[in-house]
């Protein structure tokens, strides 16, 4: 017999990267908030790469944290290695990457969810969604609980009707031998939720003292190391390092003779796997003038001797892949613990949401990370703490929170998903943004503290430390295009010697720092004033000033888009009446309901002439 057992303001099902952020972001506007799980134990699971960060990702964690978010402050806690990737390139581009203590990263979220205030955890599966007659959602548990809750955040990963693939083996379940959830489709598709089928897969994990490191390419952490959250002072360590190795010809060989057992080419999986992780039978096929794939070793944790072959993931049966391991040097003698599998779920198409990450034709209802169609822990993380703090001001009568393309990584995510769809899990890349030099991961706080701050998500203490280092920047900028320096021997000597001309006249400190030979830490002999600051205000310093021109050309470009941006439309917009639309575009309009002629002009199918189509018509209702 059902009963009720709470009542909520918000209701988050899934305790997965997106549910995490999302229930803590809720909880922390002062909303009475739950977040429900299948299983306890697996509060902020890593089924996949035990890593945060990476190519772009790493943006969106600083991001993330510059907001007021959880998931860079627990990857500090719980790393075991970290490196800043592409520092061969521009800022723009620079990327954190951290490998994880996979159960120490699940332990301190669960931690810091049951320990946040107006924040209820729960273990149970939410089989049901009923919208009542007052607006409010009746949420019902495979155990016939029973809650209310005025919003929904719907973060399922590849829970919802999961299903496993592993060779001829298939049956229903969730990642790392979880059950799915396999219910709740059919409440979502009587609600008039339209689901689809994507896949994703993961490598085998294999045991440590299986594997032969003798000649294999340490990969050691980078020292110091630079942490991700904003707020994070103490002095972190690297602790356990990462291998690589390479497949072969042979490796090669058993792959194309047994693909035939494969799921994938064997059209068993339905579902559309995510183009740039693809598993590694796909990689043989589609690249097969390529005699050999990078495999990094990974460690999953202090306390395990589990470790994981990033860019091995597979369906194929488990005697193919204990085969091809051993062709590979360094695991000719492997050991497997947990095979390689691929998994199936349902999940939306996000043209079906709002830039809020709300459901445009069943209000109340929000949907983020997989379910939304995207893959990876930073890019659900990034959705859910969108789709959690929306939900809390909807239901406080407070403006949303929309972070536009220019705002941020988080921003040009949600964009892409609920402006153009995808039709395969959608992963972030820096080459996704057109204002990389603007967006930068050393910048983050600069750009969205503030907003953080607005809402309510950052603190006093952390506020207090942001606008110390906002005062230090500043001041040090200031300072830098005001000294003069004379054209000393002292100075002449470190110039040469930093490949760069010497000078005859006195140079201002800004100038000689816009030299390409030059960096911020090489000007401290002859700059007897220079204050003490942090690493990350002084790396803001200078990459301001040397792409100081670059930086003012893309603030240019983007002071053009917010004109765009800010000429809103009305989500009843009646597209099909508009004289001068083409019929495609009034579709397509017609279906992601844009929220500005912005938004609208990125559109696939809607032409530059249908926008100004639309920017007259708006001009026109707005002179009436």
């Amino acid at each position: 017999m059902p009963f009720l057992e709470a009542e909520y303001e918000v209701a988050v099902i899934g305790a997965g990267h997106a549910g995490i952020e999302a229930g803590l972001a809720a909880a922390r506007l002062g909303c009475a908030t739950a977040v429900f799980t299948i299983n306890l134990d697996w509060v902020g699971n890593m089924p996949c790469n035990p890593s945060i960060g990476g190519t772009a990702k790493g943006h969106l964690v600083r991001e993330i944290d510059a907001l007021g978010g959880e998931m860079g402050l627990a990857a500090d806690a719980t790393f075991l290695q970290s490196r800043m990737l592409n520092r061969g390139k521009g800022p723009a581009v620079h990327s954190l990457r951290a490998q994880i203590d996979r159960r120490d990263y699940s332990a301190y979220m669960k931690h810091k969810l049951e320990t946040t205030e107006n924040l209820d955890l729960r273990q149970g599966e939410v089989v049901s969604i009923q919208r009542q007659a007052d607006g409010r959602w009746l949420l019902t548990t495979r155990l016939e609980q029973q809650y209310l809750a005025r919003a929904v955040v719907l973060a399922t990963g590849t829970f919802l009707t999961g299903r496993i693939f592993v060779g001829d083996v298939s049956y229903d379940g969730g990642p790392d031998g979880m059950f799915a959830a396999t219910a709740l489709s059919d409440s979502l598709r009587a609600l008039g939720v339209s689901l689809r089928r994507f896949k994703t897969g993961t490598p085998a994990r294999v045991l440590r003292s299986s594997i032969d490191f003798t000649d294999l390419e340490v990969q050691e952490g980078e020292d110091p190391v630079i942490p991700f959250s904003f707020e994070t002072t103490e002095e972190l360590k690297n602790t356990l390092p990462c291998h690589i190795t390479w497949t072969g010809e042979e490796t090669k060989r058993v792959i194309l003779e047994n693909l035939h057992r494969s799921p994938l080419y064997g059209g068993k999986i339905e579902g559309v796997g995510p183009r740039y992780c693809p598993s590694f039978e796909d990689k043989v096929v589609r690249f097969a003038d390529k005699e050999r794939h990078q495999v990094f070793i990974e460690p999953c944790g202090k306390h395990t001797d589990e470790m994981y072959l990033q860019g091995l993931s597979s369906s194929l049966p488990v005697d193919v892949q204990h085969a091809f391991l051993r062709t590979i040097p360094g695991l000719e003698q492997v050991k497997v613990m947990r095979p390689a599998y691929a998994i199936e779920y349902d999940c939306i198409d996000p043209l079906q949401l709002g830039m809020t990450l709300e459901f445009l034709d069943v209000p109340d209802l929000y949907g983020a990370g997989q379910f939304n169609g995207s893959s990876g822990y930073e890019e659900a993380a990034a959705q859910g703490l969108v789709a959690g703090a929306n939900a809390a001001l909807k239901i406080q009568g407070k403006p949303p929170l929309v972070l536009d393309r220019a705002s941020s990584y988080i921003g040009t995510l949600i964009d892409d998903l609920v402006t153009k769809g995808c039709s395969d899990p959608y992963r972030m890349m820096t080459s996704r943004s057109e204002y990389r030099l603007v967006l930068r991961q050393d910048n983050a706080d600069s750009r969205l503290t503030p907003i953080g701050r607005e809402l309510g998500l950052v603190d006093d203490v952390r506020w207090a430390r942001f606008t110390a280092r906002r005062e230090a920047r500043q001041a040090e900028l200031k300072r830098l295009q005001n000294t003069i320096l004379s054209p000393t021997q002292a100075l002449n000597d470190l110039l040469v010697g930093l490949g760069t001309t010497p000078v005859t006249t006195g140079i201002r400190l800004a100038e000689l720092l816009r030299r390409p030979q030059i960096h911020y830490a090489d000007l401290a002999a002859v700059d007897p004033a220079r204050p003490l600051l942090e690493p990350l205000v002084a790396e803001q310093v200078e990459v301001e000033l040397k792409y100081e021109g670059y930086i003012r050309r893309e603030q240019a470009q983007i002071d053009e888009m917010r004109r765009l941006e800010n000429r809103l439309l009305a989500a009843d917009t009646p597209y099909e009446s508009i004289h001068g639309l083409r019929k495609e575009a009034q579709e397509k309009l017609a279906k992601v309901r844009p929220r500005s002629i912005g938004q609208a002009s990125r559109i696939s199918g809607v032409s530059p002439a249908d926008i100004s189509v639309l920017i007259v018509w708006s001009s026109q209702r707005g002179a009436q």
